[in-house]
């Protein structure tokens, strides 16, 4: 009587996973270097010389020769001038001033397709929230200036307010002293 295929395929699956750690244990490398630690030994001071190198350009010249004889052939001194290969570029020599138009006002930005106006506050989850589809782009102005966003989440829960902000976003636009929770925001709907 044999064993069913079940008890024979673990039985396979064992062998070979004992066959492949052996080949891998094989295949390790063997430690090198020795197993006990160096016994320490003095060193003979008899095995160093003592060299003195002097500070100063003129001890370290040689007999019979001067410090300039000893300079190499790259040698730099202050009065060196240094000149780049090639000629000079042809063209102008500085940027030309480019007046910018201004935009007139209003211009700058497309037509929303509704305009909100209410209170906004801040909250520290990094979203802007407003009861809007994720994905709406809005412009949010206040006494400070105006800033674009996404809409990311949902919210606020008062009604009372029309979109919740992430805090340096709320205090960007508010023009307002730190401890302020709310500020008149306009909203532009694109």
């Amino acid at each position: 009587m044999g064993y069913p295929p079940a008890v024979m395929r673990r039985r396979t699956v064992v062998a070979v996973a004992a066959l492949i750690a052996a080949f891998a244990l094989a295949g390790l490398p063997v430690p090198a270097g020795s197993r006990t630690p160096s016994t320490d030994r003095t060193l003979d001071q008899a095995a160093f010389t003592s060299v003195t190198i002097p500070a100063n350009a003129e001890a370290l010249s040689a007999p019979g020769l001067s410090v300039v004889d000893l300079r190499s052939a790259g040698h730099v001194t202050a009065d060196d001038t240094f000149l780049e290969p090639g000629k000079v570029p042809d063209g102008p020599t500085s940027r030309p001033r480019v007046i910018q138009p201004g935009s007139p006002s209003g211009s700058d930005w497309k037509a929303p397709k509704s305009k909100l106006t209410g209170f906004a506050t801040f909250y520290d989850n990094g979203t802007t929230a407003m009861r809007l589809p994720r994905g709406t782009v809005v412009r949010i102005c206040g006494k400070g200036g105006c800033i674009q966003r996404t809409v990311t989440d949902y919210g606020p829960q008062k009604p009372s307010r029309i979109v919740d902000m992430y805090r340096p976003d709320f205090f960007k636009i508010c023009g307002c002293p730190s401890w302020s929770g709310t500020t008149k925001v306009t909203v532009s709907v694109y």
